[in-house]
This record gives C-alpha cells, sequence and structure tokens, in this order.
C-alpha cells in the first residue's frame, strides 16, 4: 500500500493505491488521522488505485469516515469497489458523505451513483461472514476496535430480515454503553434501557443468553422499558450475548418496526453476527488491565523491533530497498497464512549459528 496526500486551498485529498490488508490497515488510519488533525473541513478519501481492500481495511474506512464526519467534516469518498460502497451504505453515514463510484478509468458513473441496497445484500451471506471472519485479529486499539464494530453493525442491519437498526452494548468500567449504533434511534432505544435498568439488551449482557422480545405491544417482562420503546417505533427486539473471556461483556442487539420480525432464520443469523463480535473483542482483549496494556505495548515495540531487523536482512540479501523487503515479507505472509511477525522472526533466526548436529563437525573438531 502506498498513501500520497495532495492539500489545496480548503481541501485534501488523501490517494491509497496497492492492497489495503489485515498488515497495512493500522496505517492507512494513521495517515487519514495525521490529514483530519490538520484541520482540513474538507476531505477526499480517492481509493480508486486500490487493488483490493478486505475487512480489516473496511473497519479504517468506516472509523475513520465516523471520526471526520462526527467532528463537523465533509467526506468525500471515490472508489471503485462495490465492497466499500455497500458497506457505507449500510451504515449511518450514507446520508452524510458524498461518495463517488467509478469505472476502471476513473470516471464517474452516475447510473451507479447509490450503492448496491440491503436487499441485493442478502443474497450474498456466506460472502459477508467470510470478510467478517478476517475483522478477528485486529490490532488492540481503540479506533480500529470500534471501527470493527461497526462493520458488524452494518452488515447485521443489512442483512438480518426485517431489521430496521442494530447496535452493540458493551460493559465498561462497569457500566453498558453503546459503543457502535446505526442511528439516532436506535442510540436513543440502548439509552432508555440503560436509564429504566431492564430490557433484553441489559439482560442478554447480564445472563449471557440471547433474549427476544417478538411483540412489544404484548410484552410483559420489561414494564419500564417496553412503553419507551413502543413510542420510539420499535416492536420487535432480538439481543445476543457478546461473550470474551470468562462471560458475557455486552450484546448484540437488533431493532424492527415489525412485531413477530425474527423467525428461526434471523435468530440463526443474529447468533452468527454476535459470534463473530465476541471474537473481535476476545482478540483485540478489550477489558485490558493497566499492567497487561503495558506487557503488550513492550511485545509490540519488540516486535517491531524483529520485523525491522528481517527487513534489513531481507534487504542485504536480495539487495533491495526497504519498501520492497517489506513487500517481500508481506506476500510471505500472504501466501504461507503465518503472521508478518511470525514469519520475521523465522528470518531473523535463519541467520543465528546452529550448533552441529550428531555427526558434523564443531569448529574445534574439523580434521586435515
Amino acid at each position: 500500500m502506498s498513501v500520497s496526500a495532495d492539500f489545496g486551498g480548503a481541501q485534501a485529498v488523501l490517494a491509497v493505491e496497492g492492497e489495503v490488508d489485515l498488515i497495512s490497515a493500522p496505517q492507512l488510519g494513521v495517515f487519514f488521522d495525521a490529514v483530519t488533525a490538520s484541520g482540513y473541513p474538507s476531505v477526499v478519501l480517492d481509493l480508486t488505485g486500490l487493488d483490493s481492500i478486505d475487512a480489516a481495511g473496511l473497519t479504517v474506512i468506516v472509523s475513520a469516515a465516523s471520526s471526520l464526519v462526527a467532528s463537523g467534516g465533509q467526506l468525500t469518498i471515490r472508489t471503485s469497489l462495490s465492497e466499500i460502497a455497500w458497506v457505507l451504505d449500510t451504515s449511518w453515514l450514507a446520508a452524510m458523505i458524498n461518495l463517488e463510484l467509478t469505472g476502471p478509468n476513473g470516471e464517474t458513473r452516475p447510473d451507479q451513483a447509490a450503492p448496491a441496497s440491503a436487499t441485493s445484500l442478502r443474497v450474498a451471506l456466506p460472502g459477508a461472514t467470510r470478510h467478517l471472519s478476517g475483522i478477528t485479529p485486529i490490532p488492540t486499539d481503540g479506533r480500529v476496535l470500534v471501527g470493527a464494530l461497526s462493520l458488524v453493525v452494518a452488515l447485521a442491519r443489512a442483512l438480518v430480515n426485517r431489521a430496521d437498526g442494530a447496535s452493540v452494548t458493551l460493559r465498561q468500567h462497569g457500566r453498558l454503553s453503546t459503543v457502535a449504533a446505526s442511528d439516532q434511534t436506535i442510540l436513543d432505544m440502548d439509552a432508555e434501557q440503560y436509564a429504566a435498568g431492564e430490557g433484553p439488551c441489559i439482560d442478554a449482557a447480564n445472563v449471557g443468553r440471547s433474549f427476544h422480545a417478538e411483540a412489544l405491544d404484548i410484552e410483559q417482562r420489561w414494564p419500564s422499558f417496553t412503553p419507551k420503546a413502543r413510542a420510539l417505533g420499535i416492536r420487535a427486539v432480538l439481543s445476543s450475548p457478546l461473550l470474551a473471556g470468562d462471560g458475557p461483556v455486552g450484546a448484540l442487539n437488533i431493532y424492527s418496526r415489525t412485531a413477530r420480525a425474527f423467525e428461526a432464520h434471523e435468530q440463526e443469523l443474529a447468533t452468527v453476527f454476535a459470534t463473530e463480535a465476541s471474537a473481535i473483542l476476545t482478540a483485540a482483549d478489550a477489558d485490558l488491565t493497566d499492567d497487561q496494556t503495558a506487557n503488550r505495548i513492550k511485545r509490540a515495540l519488540r516486535m517491531r523491533e524483529i520485523i525491522a531487523e528481517a527487513q534489513g536482512i531481507i534487504m542485504e540479501r536480495e539487495d533491495i530497498g526497504e519498501n520492497e523487503a517489506f513487500d517481500v515479507m508481506r506476500h510471505a505472509s500472504q501466501s504461507s497464512g503465518k503472521p508478518l511477525s511470525e514469519g520475521a522472526r523465522e528470518v531473523v533466526d535463519s541467520t543465528r549459528r546452529k550448533p552441529p548436529g550428531p555427526g558434523e563437525d564443531g569448529p574445534g573438531d574439523r580434521r586435515g
């Protein structure tokens, strides 16, 4: 992946080329943060030069877009990749960003200005869950973690039949809060449950099993919350627990304006998304203590040193530059399925002198 920035007037253009994957996605996030922190009110994220992007890259884009829009900025995303278009279309960002779809030669495609609808996405469920599985080994970074959960919310909202909104509730510092939601109404729905101290999302997060409110018009389990939900137009709720560590840490909540919207298939699908969100939280160690965080930082710094050392070894061996050496390591990681850090350690270990094996001459045992 390569990134270039062009600053002109009140607009900044951030152009990305190559592949955005698990390894390079955090770098894209850093570049985007640097541009937005410079104070430009209008940012163009030009992705027309991308060859491919995986789920980790999509989470960074969703998170970066959320950050800029929340700060009052204007964002334009220029892309020819349909997966970016439909992820943004199914999130709350759809009405707040400018999305420019381009053709193979970079021309704007006015006939395809609107991304794929949620209805057409439902037929692509197996592919969507495969994309989700790629999110799980993300770095422990609050922004990327929320971006990953936002992607889960967007996909759940799009792919669960008759879903009108979704959210993720997490327990942080002993309290439940919403870290990702599809729109303001869903945020209000969660807030009403927290204020009332009852509701399906609270029970799912506390008990560790799914709670299904089929028809709120006749629901009696949560007498304080139910009337407020009906007032907001919600008629059915499906909350699935998020599990990490020793027990439940939150819930994935799916809301519908239609009573009895969630049948067996929708409930099964909600469980799939909740399982993926749980895997994200488990991989990210979202509830680390201060000591654990310090140790992780130390390990990360040590791993960075090993990657840099391996990069230098490859540069010397193959007489290539720094970027080319990193590309060699990245492609080796992708083809072998091994993490980049593991491949780097193998490169470094290969340069260390091995002790002589049985029957081999040691340094002082050579015979003339």
